[in-house]
């Protein structure tokens, strides 16, 4: 899942500037800010290499920086900044608003400055410019003003991977490769929010079921039943579909239909009472009352139509929301459609999932707004033109319900998606077939959110042959790449994943693993298609029974392609030697070229110019430190190594350099201070009391190994204090931000502290132990010893093991 953070609200006041100290990148040079603004003009967002003040103003700044500033010269210009000299001053870009709040975003990739707005990053772009001599060190983000008030709000600061900017782009870059020139038509149109809407359907013979005939000459005028009645009260008689209107010309029911279609009309004053009578006529209230108070305008104002010109007639909003998000904006009752569908009143389609039956009664013009195939299929010549039913095969029944429940109110029913990420997926791609793309922004929102280990896999094999979903699957390898571990480890899911996919992980910058073993491990269990772990040793025993044709099958030649992906130089020269002497080294030649090669290596070393080009011989980027528990009190834990600043300096208590921070339920004092635990010193009294979290009593003492840290645990020590006040029942647990906890060891009835003064220690096991957290916490889940005070946690020493970084 991408990482941000959020502010709900900013105000930030004439020649000042807001800093958070999460508006940060999390990579130098490179990151998106996402937000929104409400300002007359010069919304201004400053890119700094360190955190300003409150009263930093960019004008007066001399360090390298980048300033953006949206509605320069009294809302007229965009302007980009670097140390404070106007690079680029452009008219009638990026303009503010200050009627409503307006989103944009702003990214910076290695100088180049990138403007949009929406909230999805790298859509809707609408400037780029590229310093050509890129300041690659800013990293704080900064909201400013100028000479007035702007409010922000919805501040998201997104990191950026080498591919972002190219991938955002796809989303949206759908095509249909037919041969006939109005479809392709059709989809340019709606692919612009602009161009496409319900106003393309005005007085269309497509999909029309009811006609107007309109005065005497009875000019027929087609429309659509479901979207008149949801405007207004036209007392459709059964089989109805056609309205006589002899006492009304066409021009009038051509403004009364297109503010129904469009939610925006320009009339003469004399169409203003024919106009309010047709509408009063079929209970059309909304253009009812806005046309009486133009007409009453016009009463005390009689130069209003003076200049000959027309009046404007605007349904609130019409304007301020896209056309395509339907049915916002327009003079429709949401509450009718929704009605329609659930009743299947005015229906002309039955829709039919193979294998299941019938999903639901909806309205062609309805789904014909959301998604170019539909709109083919019903007007395109094919069997369901004529047809009042449609079968799908290969759907899900639950996901159409979830796709036509959006199309007939615009949003996702978060109830029936939540936790469920299986119907979520075949929402997505249900709304990738048939190019909804709204509904596929919003699938990959709610996705990217709600991203964890356990589902990548799953998610990786259903999209990555999915051209609109490479954002999604570029963040599912890039989760994968960091928890390998445990991906490969927890599960067998990933040895379903195709070559392409598995090496891209392999190859990820981002990959982290505590060995080269754990890699090696990882390409033969998914060469085998294994469905159980097992190390690289076992494979050498199923070896010594079979052939390397029999065992890896058709995937024997990716093994050979994946093999080179494993850093055999930097495995420990032991290992090197069990692998130079296994079936493995025997069987397979470029297994045994390999490790060879590492032996060489290890023995002789290789020059330079022979390393460089070659990734085998460098550590990865991302990797870590080795803390593995040897006895009780020893100096290999992470608390010990934080207190030597991490190996540079000689120890002191890492609390007092602030390297950790340690906090316990209960207040701070002389007998409840965090700092022993951290230190080296017996002592004879140290304990946490007490709280109350949710309605109920518990106690625990909580470990915070840095911002920039994590740790996956392995193994942990307490130590007993001075007292009698022994721990039978508790957890250890891990999180990533100090709120959501996920349980690495649970004692139940644990015995094993005994004595006052005890060290005792415990592995954690199991796929837990290969989840990196930042916290760590001990925590009380029943009594202890002490019938008189049973919930004070009485320990006077913590360590914590396994792989830091």
């Amino acid at each position: 899942m991408i990482e941000k953070r959020q502010h709900k609200f900013l105000t930030v006041a004439p020649f000042e500037c807001a800093w958070q100290k999460d508006f940060k990148f999390k990579e130098a040079g490179r990151g998106c800010v996402v937000f929104e603004a409400f300002a007359r003009n010069d919304v201004t967002v400053v890119f700094r290499e360190n955190v300003g003040s409150q009263h930093y103003h960019y004008k007066t700044d001399s360090s390298p920086h980048y300033t953006v500033v949206l509605g320069s010269h009294r809302n007229r210009r965009l302007k980009i900044e670097v140390d404070g000299k106007a690079v680029v001053d452009v008219e009638g870009v990026g303009l503010c608003s200050s009627a409503a709040f307006q989103s944009y975003w702003i990214s910076i990739y290695d100088g180049l400055i990138c403007i949009g707005n929406g909230r999805y990053p790298f859509q809707n772009v609408v400037f780029q410019w590229l310093d050509s001599n890129p300041n690659c060190n800013v990293q704080y983000v900064g909201l400013s003003s100028w000479d007035k008030h702007v409010g922000y709000r919805n501040v998201n600061v997104l990191p950026l991977t080498q591919n972002h900017i190219s991938l955002w782009k796809q989303l949206d870059s759908r095509a249909y490769n037919e041969e006939e020139e109005n479809e392709e038509d059709y989809e340019e149109s709606m692919c612009n929010d602009d161009k496409w809407g319900l106003a393309n359907f005005l007085e269309s013979w497509e999909l029309s079921d009811v006609l107007f005939l309109a005065g005497i000459d009875e000019r027929p005028v087609p429309a659509h039943k479901v979207i008149l009645a949801a405007a207004g009260n036209f007392h459709f008689a059964p089989d109805e579909d056609i309205i006589q209107l002899q006492e009304v010309g066409y021009p009038i029911l051509h403004a009364f239909l297109q503010y129904i279609y469009t939610g925006q009309i320009w009339v003469s004053e004399s169409q203003l009472g024919p106009l309010r009578d047709i509408s009063l006529q079929f209970e059309v209230m909304p253009l009812v009352k806005q046309c009486e108070q133009i007409m009453e305008r016009f009463k005390t104002n009689k130069k209003l139509f003076d200049s000959g010109k027309n009046v404007e007639i605007c349904y609130p909003n019409c304007q301020s929301l896209r056309p395509t998000v339907f049915p916002n904006g327009l003079p429709l009752n949401v509450s009718r459609i929704k009605e329609f569908y659930s009743t299947g009143n005015y229906s002309d389609l039955e829709i039919y999932v193979e294998d299941y039956g019938f999903v639901a009664g909806t309205h062609k013009i309805i789904i014909s707004l959301w998604s170019v195939p539909f709109l083919k299929m019903f007007t395109n010549g094919m069997r369901e033109s004529a047809s009042t039913n449609v079968h799908l095969r290969e759907a899900s029944p639950e996901a159409m319900k979830a796709m036509l429940d959006y199309m007939y109110s615009g949003e996702l029913n978060m109830e029936d998606i939540k936790d469920n990420d299986t119907l979520l997926l075949h929402v997505l791609l249900l709304a990738d077939k048939f190019g909804i793309t709204h509904l596929q922004q919003e699938c990959c929102k709610i996705l990217l959110e709600c991203l964890y280990e356990d589902s990548v896999c799953q998610i990786l094999q259903v999209i990555s042959s999915v051209p609109s979903c490479k954002v999604i699957e570029e963040f599912c390898k890039r989760k994968f790449s960091m928890q390998f571990d445990y991906c490969t480890t927890a599960s067998m899911d990933f040895t379903s994943l195709n070559e392409a996919t598995f090496r891209n992980i392999l190859q990820n910058q981002d990959l982290t693993v505590t060995s080269e073993e754990r890699v090696l491990n990882a390409i033969l269990l998914w060469s085998m298609k294994a469905k159980e772990y097992y190390g690289w040793d076992a494979v050498d025993v199923f070896l010594i029974h079979s052939t390397p044709e029999v065992l890896f099958g058709q995937r024997l030649d990716s093994l050979n392609h994946l093999l080179p992906l494993v850093r055999f130089p930097l495995m420990p020269f032991e290992l090197l030697k069990k692998l130079e002497n296994s079936n493995l080294m025997m069987s397979i030649p470029a297994f045994a070229n390999l490790v060879k090669e590492a032996i060489d290596y290890a023995n002789f070393g290789v020059t330079w110019t022979d390393i460089e080009p070659n990734p085998r011989f460098h550590h990865r980027r991302s990797s870590y430190k080795d803390l593995q528990y040897i006895c009780d009190g020893d100096s290999n834990g992470v608390l010990y190594y934080a207190g030597t600043s991490y190996g540079e300096h000689r120890w002191v208590n890492p609390m007092l350099s602030k390297r950790i921070t340690i906090t316990a339920s209960s207040p701070m004092s002389r007998l409840s201070d965090p700092k022993v635990l951290a230190s080296r010193a017996y002592q004879g009294t140290s304990f946490s009391g007490p709280r109350y979290e949710d309605g109920r009593i518990c106690s625990w003492w909580m470990v915070d190994v840095g911002e920039d840290h994590q740790l996956m645990c392995n193994y942990y020590t307490l130590r007993q204090d001075g007292s009698r006040t022994f721990i039978r029942h508790w957890n250890l647990q891990g999180s990533l931000d100090g709120e959501h906890w996920t349980n690495l060891r649970e004692h139940n009835n644990d015995q094993k502290i005994c004595k006052p003064g005890q060290f005792a220690s415990w592995p954690v096991i199991g796929p837990q132990a290969l989840l990196p957290f930042r916290f760590f916490r001990v925590f009380l889940t029943g009594p202890t010893t002490d019938p008189t005070e049973p919930w004070k946690f009485c320990i006077c020493f913590l360590e914590l093991y396994g792989y830091f970084r």
